[in-house]
């Protein structure tokens, strides 16, 4: 899951739905898993599959018309429990960033956390885009984490976006925290052997 993330051009998924909580992303009963391996096959499972365990030909994640690596949201996505398995399936399914004019504030650093990008947009910025994703599926969305921009290539729009500088670098160079104490361990060390 850890990758290096620059800029992404992609189509997009478009699920238009607001209050998408948690427990939509990822059903409470494949939370006893510990591994984050095959979550992204459990992504949406109530919407996606019938109680046979069929897809549902009526829900975007089976409707080959639309693809990508960004998923677009409807406002307050992520909201309920805290769990971080809702953030394993959504990267585990391949998506990349996530767009809505809201996140959750924990699914949110979850989403961070597990090397996706969630993007804040204004309400009208995000209904154009499913505007433009419902004129033409193959409409291609970039986002520059450098310059922390999201733009509509069918319009030419673009929106600044919010980050966390710590959480931006940590994506940019495809590091966990884990991985940033160790890269920095010289640096800490010093501060130690300075503070003593």
């Amino acid at each position: 899951m850890k990758q290096k993330f620059d800029i992404i051009i992609s189509t997009c998924v478009p699920l238009p739905l607001e209050n998408v909580d948690t427990d939509q992303i990822i059903p409470a009963r494949y939370l006893k898993a510990t591994d984050r391996a095959g979550f992204g096959d459990k992504l949406f499972f109530d919407w996606r599959y019938d109680k046979d365990g069929q897809p549902k030909k009526d829900f975007v994640l089976n409707d080959p018309t639309y693809g990508g690596c960004i998923l677009v949201a409807g406002k307050n996505f992520g909201s309920g429990s805290s769990r971080e398995h809702a953030a394993w399936a959504i990267a585990g399914y391949g998506f990349r960033v996530v767009i809505s004019s809201f996140f959750a504030d924990i699914h949110k650093n979850n989403e961070l956390n597990n090397f996706v990008l969630p993007v804040v947009v204004s309400d009208d910025f995000l209904a154009e885009l499913f505007a433009t994703i419902n004129d033409n599926p193959k409409a291609e969305v970039k986002v520059d984490l450098p310059q922390q921009t999201v733009t509509n290539l069918s319009t030419g729009r673009s929106q600044h976006f919010e980050i966390n500088a710590y959480k931006k670098h940590c994506l940019m160079n495809g590091l966990d925290d884990i991985d940033y104490l160790i890269n920095n361990k010289p640096l800490i060390e010093e501060w130690e052997r300075r503070n003593k």
